[in-house]
C-alpha cells in the first residue's frame, strides 16, 4: 500500500505561446550582440518582414521598436538591477538569457505594460526560445525585479552621487562610466548640465526630414504631412519634423529623393559650409567623407542653386552607392567617386569649399544609436585621431587659398573635436597647415548656446540634435 497516497496526475504539457512582437525584439536584440549589428538597421527589414508574413499592425511596429530601443538604452541599469537579483556574476549568464531579463525588465520598469503581462509575456518568451528550464530562472528573477519599481531599484543599485558621482551618473542614466567621464568632459559645468545630456540621450530623437533645395519645400512637405503630423524645424530652414504619426516613406517627395531623412544638427552644418564667406571663385565644392549621403545631397543642391558642382567621394563603394542614390535626381552638375579620402585622387587646391565629416566615435549620436555606447572603448578615440589629422589634413591639400574648410564630427570629445583641428594646424603629426578660423556661430543664425567660438559644438539637451561639432578655417596659404 503507498503510506503517501495516491499520485497526483501531471500536467499536460502546454506548448508556450509564440508572441511575434517579442520574439521579433528579442531577434533584433540577438543580432546585435552577435553580429555587432546596429538596431537602426537590423530592425527595418524585420519589421518588413512582420508586416508581410504576420499581418503587423501599427502599434505591434511600435511596441516592438520600443522594446528593442528602450532596452538597448537602459542596458546598463537592467544589467545592474539583474545582477542584483542573481546568485552569479552577470557574466556567467548566456547572452541569450540576459536578453530575455533585459527586455522583460525593460517592459516592468520602463514601460506601462501590467507587471502581470510582463513577466508572463517573457516567460512564454524564454520557453519558446530558451527551453523551460531556463524560463524557470527568467520567471524567478522578474519576479524579484517586479516587486520594486525603477526609482527604488536604482536607490539601491546605484552609488549615492556624492560618494561616486560619475559612477551613479552611469547606473542610473545607463552609460559606460568611460563615457560620462568623456561627456562631463566636454560639456562642463555642474550636475545638471551633464544629467540633462544623459537624460537626452536616452529619450527618443524626433525623426527629421530635410526639404532639398530646388527640389522640394518645407512648407510642400508641412502641407502634405498637415498639422497633425509635422512641424517646423526647430533652426534649419529646411528640415520638418515628424510627429507620432508621421511616416517618412509615405512621402512622394522622399520616394523620389526630392526630400529625405536627416538630423536638424547635419543640416545645419552643411548649410553653414555653403554660407561661409568666401572671396573668389565658388565653382566647385567637394565632400570628402560622403557617406551615406545625407550631407552631400543637400550639399550638391545648394550648390547647384548656385551654379556650383559638388564632388562627393566615399571610400567604401557600397557606401558611395548610397551616396549615388541620394543624390540622384540633382538638378546641378555632381560626380560620386569611391576613393580614399586620405589618399585622394584629385588635383590639390582645386575646390572653393571642402567638408570632411570624419569617421568618429559617434558619442554625439547615442540616442540613435544606443548600442554604440556600450562597444565603444576608451582606447577607440586615440585609433580614430590619426584618420582623423589624415583627412583634415587632405582637406587642406584640397582646398584653393582663401577656400573654407569645414571640419565636422558627431562627437563632442575634444579628443575628437578641437583637439584635432588644433593638431592639423600646429603641424603635429604632419607639417603644419597655414589657414585661419572662421566663426561659425553667425552661419546658424537664431540657434543659441553655441559657446564662445569660433567652432560650434551641437547639444541634444540644448539644441534637439546630434551632438555635431563643426570647425570652419579659411586657407591662407
Amino acid at each position: 500500500m503507498n503510506e503517501q497516497g495516491p499520485r497526483r496526475p501531471s500536467k499536460p504539457y502546454r506548448r508556450p505561446k509564440k508572441d511575434p512582437v517579442r520574439l521579433l525584439a528579442f531577434e533584433a536584440l540577438r543580432a546585435v550582440d552577435e553580429r555587432a549589428a546596429y538596431a537602426n538597421l537590423v530592425l527595418p527589414p524585420l519589421l518588413k518582414k512582420a508586416r508581410e508574413n504576420s499581418g503587423f499592425e501599427t502599434r505591434d511596429a511600435a511596441l516592438a521598436t520600443e522594446l528593442v530601443y528602450g532596452t538597448l538604452r537602459r542596458q546598463g541599469t537592467y544589467d545592474a538591477i539583474i545582477s542584483a537579483c542573481i546568485d552569479r556574476p552577470l557574466r556567467e549568464v548566456d547572452p541569450p538569457v540576459l536578453d530575455v531579463l533585459a527586455l522583460g525588465a525593460h517592459q516592468l520598469l520602463g514601460t506601462r505594460i501590467p507587471t502581470h503581462a510582463a513577466v508572463s509575456a517573457s516567460v512564454e518568451l524564454a520557453r519558446v526560445v530558451l527551453g523551460d528550464g531556463r524560463a524557470k530562472f527568467v520567471n524567478a528573477v522578474l519576479r524579484k525585479i517586479s516587486r520594486d519599481d525603477l526609482d527604488t531599484w536604482l536607490q539601491r543599485v546605484a552609488p549615492p552621487y556624492d560618494e561616486d558621482a560619475e559612477e551613479h551618473l552611469a547606473v542610473v542614466h545607463s552609460h559606460p562610466r568611460w563615457v560620462v567621464s568623456a561627456l562631463w568632459d566636454a560639456l562642463g559645468g555642474g550636475r545638471a548640465g551633464i544629467e540633462d545630456l544623459l537624460e537626452a540621450d536616452n529619450e527618443r530623437p524626433e525623426v527629421t526630414l530635410v526639404a532639398r533645395p530646388g527640389r522640394s519645400t518645407a512648407d510642400e512637405l508641412l502641407d502634405v504631412l498637415g498639422e497633425d503630423s509635422g512641424l517646423p524645424g526647430r533652426w534649419s530652414p529646411y528640415a520638418v519634423r515628424l510627429t507620432e504619426g508621421g511616416e517618412p516613406g509615405a512621402l512622394d517627395a522622399v520616394r523620389e529623393g526630392r526630400a529625405g531623412v536627416q538630423d536638424e544638427g547635419s543640416q545645419l552644418v552643411a548649410i553653414a559650409l555653403a554660407n561661409a564667406p568666401l572671396e573668389g571663385s565658388d565653382a566647385r565644392w567637394l565632400d570628402g567623407c560622403a557617406g551615406p549621403g545625407g550631407k552631400a545631397a543637400l550639399l550638391a543642391a545648394l550648390a547647384a542653386g548656385r551654379g556650383a558642382s559638388l564632388l562627393a567621394a566615399e571610400k567604401q563603394p557600397h557606401r558611395a552607392r548610397l551616396v549615388a542614390r541620394a543624390l540622384a535626381g540633382n538638378p546641378g552638375p555632381y560626380q560620386v567617386i569611391a576613393a580614399d579620402g586620405t589618399r585622394p585622387p584629385w588635383v590639390p587646391g582645386s575646390f572653393d569649399r571642402v567638408l570632411v565629416d570624419v569617421p568618429c566615435t559617434g558619442l554625439g549620436a547615442l540616442r540613435r544609436r544606443p548600442e554604440a555606447r556600450w562597444r565603444r572603448r576608451p582606447e577607440d578615440l586615440e585609433g580614430f585621431a590619426p584618420l582623423q589629422r589624415g583627412l583634415l589634413r587632405e582637406a587642406f591639400n584640397a582646398v584653393r587659398v582663401g577656400g573654407v574648410v569645414g571640419y565636422a564630427t558627431c562627437s563632442p570629445h575634444p579628443a575628437e573635436t578641437k583637439a584635432v583641428v588644433e593638431d592639423v594646424l600646429k603641424g603635429r603629426g604632419g607639417p603644419a597647415v597655414e589657414a585661419e578660423w572662421v566663426d561659425a556661430r553667425p552661419l546658424m543664425p537664431g540657434v543659441p548656446a553655441l559657446g564662445d567660438g569660433p567652432d560650434v559644438q551641437l547639444w541634444p539637451h540644448l539644441h534637439g540634435t546630434d551632438a555635431m561639432y563643426l570647425a570652419l578655417l579659411r586657407r591662407t596659404a
